[in-house]
C-alpha cells in the first residue's frame, strides 16, 4: 500500500448521515483505506467492512481495530456475507480507490507508466487482456458508453491497429495520437479511455446495481444508506434507484420494474446530493466530483430485483 495520505471523501458529511451510536452495527460496503471505518468505529458502533481488493483487506487486517469486522468479498455480496443479520447503516464510496491509483504497479493510472492492469480483486479479466482480446466494436461502446467519448470509434481503431498493448504510459500514447492531443490541451483525453475500460474490467456499475439492494435488503427499518459517487453515471444510477426505491418516480415511468410496480417505498423521499465546500476541495481536490447521496429506510419489503430497470448504462 502506498504510504501517501488517503483522505476520506465527504467524512463529516457522511458520519453525520449515518448518524452512528454506540451498540450500532455499520457496514463500510468499501472499506480501502479504512477513512469511514475509524470514524465509524470512534462513535461506539460495530462495522463490517468489505472489500474486495486483497491489499486492502491486508492493511486493514494489519490495523487490529476493536470491532472491526473484514470481508474479502465484493459488496454485493453483503446480503450473502450478513448470514441474516440486519444493520443500521451502510456506507459506500464508489469507484477507484487513491491507493489503487497511487501504485503504478496495479495500472489503474497513466501518470506512472506501468502493466496495463486495473483489476480491484487482482483477479479476473485485467485491462490488457480486453483491449487486446475484444473486437473493435466492443471497445469502441465501452468506451463511448463508460468513458462519454464522442471519439471512441477512432480510439478503438487505433488500439486496435496498436495490439499488443500491454502498458499504461503505451495506451494513453495511442488515445493522445488518435484523438489530436496537444499538451496545453486542459483535459488529457486519456483519462476517458481508462475510466472507462476500467469500469467494465471491474463490472463497476453492474456492481453498484447489485450493491444498492444488497444493502436496501440489509437495512433495518430506520437504517440509513450513504453512497458517494465521483461520476455522473454512478450518480445517476444512485438518484434513480432512490428515486423510485421512494416512489418518487413518475408513475409511468419506462424505466420502473413491472415486479415491483405499486411496492410501498423501501425508503423514505430523499433530497438533492451533497456536495464538497470549498475548503474540503482546497484540502482534497478529489472531493471535486464528489456527490453524496443519503437514504433512510423504511419498514416496507425489499423490493424485486436489483434496480438494474432504472439505469440502461450497465451493461453493453
Amino acid at each position: 500500500m502506498s504510504d501517501a495520505p488517503h483522505v476520506p471523501v465527504l467524512l463529516d458529511e457522511v458520519v453525520a448521515a449515518l448518524a452512528p451510536m454506540s451498540g450500532e452495527t455499520m457496514v463500510d460496503a468499501t472499506f480501502g483505506a479504512g477513512g469511514y471505518t475509524r470514524a465509524l468505529l470512534a462513535s461506539g458502533a460495530a462495522v463490517i467492512a468489505f472489500d474486495r481488493d486483497p491489499d486492502a483487506i491486508a492493511a486493514g487486517e494489519s490495523l487490529a481495530l476493536d470491532g472491526l469486522r473484514l470481508v474479502h468479498a465484493d459488496f454485493s455480496s453483503m446480503e450473502a456475507a450478513l448470514a441474516g443479520e440486519a444493520v443500521d447503516g451502510v456506507t459506500m464510496d464508489i469507484g477507484v480507490s487513491s491507493m489503487q491509483l497511487d501504485q503504478a504497479e496495479r495500472g489503474f493510472s497513466f501518470q506512472a507508466d506501468g502493466p496495463l492492469d486495473m483489476r480491484m480483486a487482482q483477479a479476473g479479466m485485467s485491462a490488457a487482456d480486453f483491449v487486446n482480446e475484444a473486437d473493435e466494436g466492443e471497445i469502441a461502446d465501452v468506451i463511448y458508453q463508460y468513458g462519454d467519448e464522442p471519439k471512441s470509434r477512432r480510439i478503438a481503431r487505433a488500439i486496435v491497429a496498436a495490439r499488443p498493448v500491454t502498458r499504461t504510459a503505451e495506451l494513453a500514447g495511442i488515445v493522445r495520437r488518435a484523438v489530436g492531443y496537444k499538451p496545453h490541451d486542459k483535459k488529457d483525453p486519456a483519462t476517458r479511455t481508462f475510466q472507462a475500460i476500467r469500469i467494465h474490467v471491474n463490472r463497476e456499475l453492474g456492481e453498484l446495481a447489485d450493491g444498492l439492494a444488497a444493502a436496501e435488503r440489509v437495512l433495518k427499518p430506520g437504517g440509513r444508506l450513504a453512497v458517494v459517487t465521483f461520476h455522473s453515471l454512478e450518480d445517476r444510477m444512485v438518484k434513480r434507484f432512490l428515486r423510485d426505491r421512494s416512489g418518487a418516480a413518475p408513475s409511468a415511468s419506462r424505466h420502473l420494474p413491472a415486479a415491483t410496480a405499486g411496492a410501498a417505498p423501501s425508503f423514505e423521499k430523499v433530497g438533492r446530493g451533497v456536495r464538497a465546500g470549498e475548503a474540503e476541495i482546497a484540502r482534497n481536490p478529489r472531493a471535486r466530483s464528489a456527490t453524496l447521496r443519503v437514504a433512510t429506510r423504511t419498514a416496507a419489503p425489499a423490493w424485486q430485483g436489483n434496480g438494474r430497470g432504472s439505469v440502461a448504462e450497465v451493461s453493453v
